[in-house]
C-alpha cells in the first residue's frame, strides 16, 4: 500500500481531502458544537456571550494597581449603558428577556462574559445563530448555549456580602449589578408590558361575558313573554 511522507495511505489522503471541502463550503455558516448540540436537545434558554464586557476601570489602572483613572461614578454609568444596550437589543431583535447577568471575574473563562435568560428556548437558539455572525466594539462575538438557568447557584455568596478573598480570579460568578434606576426602567418596562396584556385579556373575556349573558337574559325574556301569551291563549 503506497504512503506519503508522512505516513498517509491514498484513502486517508481522499477523506481528508473531502473533510477539507465541507469545512470551506461551511466556512460561512454557523455550526454548533457538540456540547451545545447536548444543551440544544435537552433543552436551555440561556445563552453565554464571552468576553464581550469590559471594566474600564480595569484598563485604567497604573502598573501596580495604585491609582485609577476612572470613578465609580464613571465606572457605573459606562456599565450601565452596556448593559441597557445589550439588554434591548436582545429583547428587540430575538425574544423576551427573564434575566441578564454580567459577570465581573477577571479569570479568563469568566472575564467580561454576558448570560441571557430568555424566556423561551427558540429565542435562545436564534439569538445564539444570529449573534455568531455579528460584531461588537470592533470584536467577533463568539456566543452558546450554556446550561445555567439558576445565576443563585452559580454566583459567588461571599461577594455579593462584599467577603470573596479570592477577588476577581474567584472561579464563581461575580455578577456586577446595574443601578437601581436602570432595573426599575428595564424590568418595570416589561411588567406594565406583562400588566397591560392582562388587563386587555380581561377586558376582552368581560365583553364575551356579557354577550353571553345579554343572549341569555334576552332568551328568558323572550320565553317569559312566549309564557304570558300562551295563557292568555289558553295553549300549553
Amino acid at each position: 500500500m503506497e504512503t506519503d511522507v508522512l505516513g498517509c495511505t491514498t484513502n486517508q489522503h481522499l477523506a481528508r481531502k473531502r473533510c477539507c471541502c465541507k469545512l470551506a463550503c461551511s466556512r460561512d455558516q454557523p455550526v454548533l458544537t457538540f456540547r451545545q448540540l447536548d444543551f440544544k436537545k435537552n433543552g436551555t434558554n440561556t445563552i453565554l456571550i464571552q468576553n464581550i464586557y469590559r471594566n474600564p476601570q480595569n484598563s485604567a489602572q497604573t502598573a501596580d494597581g495604585s491609582h485609577c483613572a476612572v470613578s465609580d461614578v464613571e465606572m457605573q454609568e459606562h456599565y450601565d449603558e452596556f448593559f441597557e444596550e445589550v439588554f434591548t437589543e436582545m429583547e428587540e431583535k430575538y425574544g423576551e428577556v427573564e434575566e441578564m447577568n454580567v459577570c465581573d471575574n477577571l479569570g479568563d473563562h469568566l472575564v467580561g462574559n454576558v448570560y441571557v435568560k430568555f424566556r423561551r428556548e427558540e429565542d435562545a437558539e436564534k439569538a445564539v445563530i444570529d449573534l455568531n455572525n455579528r460584531w461588537f466594539n470592533g470584536q467577533p462575538i463568539h456566543a452558546e448555549l450554556s446550561p445555567v438557568t439558576d445565576f443563585r447557584e452559580a454566583c459567588c455568596r461571599q461577594y455579593e456580602m462584599g467577603e470573596c478573598t479570592r477577588g476577581g480570579f474567584c472561579n464563581f460568578m461575580h455578577l456586577k449589578p446595574i443601578s437601581r434606576e436602570l432595573r426599575r426602567e428595564l424590568y418595570g418596562r416589561r411588567r406594565k408590558k406583562h400588566r397591560s396584556r392582562s388587563r386587555s385579556r380581561e377586558r376582552r373575556s368581560r365583553s364575551r361575558d356579557r354577550g353571553r349573558g345579554g343572549g341569555g337574559g334576552g332568551g328568558r325574556e323572550r320565553d317569559r313573554r312566549r309564557s304570558r301569551d300562551r295563557e292568555r291563549s289558553g295553549r300549553f
